[in-house]
């Protein structure tokens, strides 16, 4: 009886999500510091702005084995989601989705058009920007960083931190800013 008993236990709990995002009707996880928003990035830059957040964007997709790792290791570490929740305006966009996104150059097009003319294959892919885009600029070259794939807890902290102070104008780059603050610990 004990073994059917711990067998039900065993069965429901590897049924239930992990901690952290829940999974939306499109098949990305949804998490809570995510903004939903019309996606027009110079809107959404300047309500960034007004919060006295960074803009960032997370490109992902349905069935991504890196997204579900960063969103059910990665984001959920304390840290990571208070600094997130702190500190960024997160937009999500969805590698194959049809919403309408209009680009800092006024360009309007689908999720997955966008994605395409924005040069981005990997997902999850973060792309953080400036307080200021200047006319005609596209995401991808408005973007002072963009981070492709899933990273570790402590590398995805530090470029949270180092974007956020603005480490991009320093002479120091995120490699050796990485390397240095690891030596510290």
């Amino acid at each position: 009886m004990l073994r059917l008993v711990c067998a039900i236990v065993m069965t429901v709990a590897l049924a239930i999500p992990a901690l952290g995002a829940e999974m939306g009707d499109d098949g990305l996880h949804k998490a809570a510091w995510m903004r939903d928003t019309f996606t027009d990035l110079r809107e959404d830059l300047e309500e960034a702005n007004a919060e006295g957040k960074r803009l960032a964007i997370i490109v992902e997709q349905r069935g991504c084995i890196y997204c579900k790792k960063m969103h059910e290791e990665i984001f959920p570490d304390t840290a990571i989601d208070r600094y997130i929740k702190d500190n960024y305006f997160f937009i999500q966009i969805n590698m194959f989705g049809d919403v309408e996104v209009t680009d800092f150059d006024g360009e309007s097009l689908p999720e997955k058009d966008m994605v395409r003319k924005w040069g981005l294959m990997f997902t999850p892919t973060m792309m953080f920007f400036p307080e200021s885009v200047g006319a005609g600029v596209a995401a991808n070259k408005a973007a002072v960083v963009q981070m492709p794939g899933a990273f570790g807890k402590g590398t995805t902290l530090a470029l949270l931190e180092w974007v956020n102070g603005k480490g991009y104008e320093e002479d120091e780059p995120f490699q050796k800013y990485l390397a240095r603050r690891l030596g510290q610990q």
